[in-house]
C-alpha cells in the first residue's frame, strides 16, 4: 500500500478517537481542522488502511462498520439497543478455546466471538426500542 497523506490523517484520527468508530466519526474529527475534507476520501483510507491490515473493520450486528487498529484477534459484545461496544477479554475466548480442544478434540484456528444483547444502561430503561447513543465503554483487553 502507498502511504498518503490522507491515509495518515484517516488513521491518525482513529487513533485520536480511540478505536471502534465509524466512518462518519472519522470524517466528522478530520473536520474539525479541515472542514472540507471529502467523505469519499475517508473511504478509501479505510478501504486501503484495512486491505493492508492495518486496521480491522468490525460489523457489529447491524449499523455502520466500526473500525479500529489491528492487532490481533477480536472479540465484541455489542448492545443491540445504543450499538455500545465492549471488547471481551482474550482469556475468556482462550478458556473456550481450551474447553474445545480438550472436551471436544478440536483445535480453533482462528477465534472471532460476537455477542450481541442488551447492556446494563439499556435494560434499566423499559419499553425503550429505538437505537440510541452508545452508553458503554470501550474496554480494551
Amino acid at each position: 500500500m502507498r502511504r498518503t497523506a490522507q491515509r495518515s490523517m484517516v488513521y491518525e484520527a482513529i487513533v485520536r478517537l480511540g478505536g471502534h468508530c465509524t466512518a462518519d466519526q472519522i470524517t466528522e474529527e478530520l473536520r474539525r481542522t479541515k472542514p472540507t475534507f471529502p467523505r469519499s476520501t475517508v473511504y478509501r483510507g479505510l478501504e486501503a488502511l484495512t486491505a493492508a491490515g492495518s486496521l480491522y473493520a468490525a460489523h457489529l450486528g447491524e449499523g455502520a462498520t466500526h473500525y479500529e487498529l489491528a492487532s490481533g484477534d477480536h472479540h465484541h459484545a455489542v448492545c443491540k439497543i445504543c450499538g455500545g461496544v465492549l471488547h471481551i477479554e482474550e482469556d475468556l475466548v482462550t478458556s473456550l478455546e481450551k474447553h474445545l480442544e480438550g472436551a471436544h478434540r478440536f483445535k480453533p484456528s482462528r477465534t472471532e466471538v460476537l455477542v450481541v444483547g442488551v447492556c446494563e444502561s439499556c435494560s434499566l430503561e423499559p419499553g425503550h426500542k429505538g437505537p440510541r447513543h452508545p452508553t458503554l465503554e470501550h474496554v480494551h483487553h
